[in-house]
């Protein structure tokens, strides 16, 4: 008898420039160590396709977006030093060089790891039932992601309390707290999520790839330090898409009544 091949824990579709990555470990999608890689590769390949514009990040089912990191993995012995792939756990949240938004289609329950992978998209679709927190502080482990990221996007007393005291948010708090772009029925999800992947592909790819790399690069400084960077001539993307075609067909685009064409150079 033949053995079956073993599922996939990752799947991609590609429908022209937007990539769809599925989570797929039944029963929570949890991930190990083998799945971050693979995740990280599947991110590192989207981050290096210039065919590719935003990626759609999701959960197999209707109960579990991800539990975040396979306990029984670590209950084995995986731990924090083992290696979870270029991008970090969860593939894309530490990937260098990535300048292309990544959205969480969030179709369920996102639970630690699951919940840090959530706040490392740039733009987040929730169903109505899906769920937010992380248990980490109960179990003797730390959110790290979370613990960097959370203060920054919550008041501090709120973010407190989801680290230290595991508060759970619902989709509708958590968009009330801005951690949520929309919240739909389940139905919905994934019409919602790729509509507003549709409409960032309207947009000039080089000018993401520079809004992105001026977020990134001047989050932690002050206003004028970051307009000090801003004309220093050190961003790379934003210097590209100043001299780019794209921006000059744009505005030539507008005055002539039609849709521009983007050429990404």
């Amino acid at each position: 008898m033949t053995e079956a091949a073993p599922v996939p824990a990752v799947s991609t579709v590609a429908d022209g420039p937007v990539l769809e990555v599925t989570l797929d470990r039944p029963k929570a999608n949890a991930i190990d160590a083998a799945t971050s890689r693979e995740l990280s590769r599947v991110f590192a390949a989207f981050r290096d396709d210039p065919d590719l514009r935003v990626a759609i990040v999701t959960g197999a089912g209707d109960r579990f977006f991800s539990a975040g990191w396979d306990l029984n993995a670590a209950a084995g012995g995986e731990g924090f030093e083992d290696d979870y792939g270029e991008g970090g756990f969860g593939g894309f949240g530490e990937l260098p060089g990535l300048l292309k938004p990544v959205i969480a289609a969030v179709n369920g329950v996102a639970v630690g790891g699951g919940f840090e992978i959530v706040l490392a998209a740039d733009l987040v679709v929730a169903a109505e039932h899906a769920r937010f927190w992380l248990p980490e502080a109960s179990l003797g482990i730390v959110p790290d992601t979370a613990s960097v990221r959370l203060p920054r996007m919550l008041p501090p007393v709120v973010a407190n309390e989801v680290l230290y005291a595991g508060r759970r948010l619902d989709a509708a708090e958590a968009q009330r707290w801005g951690l949520v772009n929309a919240v739909v029925s389940a139905d919905d999800l994934m019409v919602e999520t790729r509509a507003l992947a549709a409409r960032i592909v309207e947009a000039a790819p080089l000018s993401v790839a520079a809004i992105h790399e001026i977020r990134d690069r001047t989050r932690h400084l002050p206003v004028q330090g970051a307009f000090e960077l801003l004309r220093s001539g050190e961003l790379a993307a934003y210097e590209a898409m100043l001299v780019s075609e794209d921006a000059a067909e744009g505005p030539r685009a507008f005055t002539e009544g039609r849709a521009p064409r983007w050429q990404g150079r």
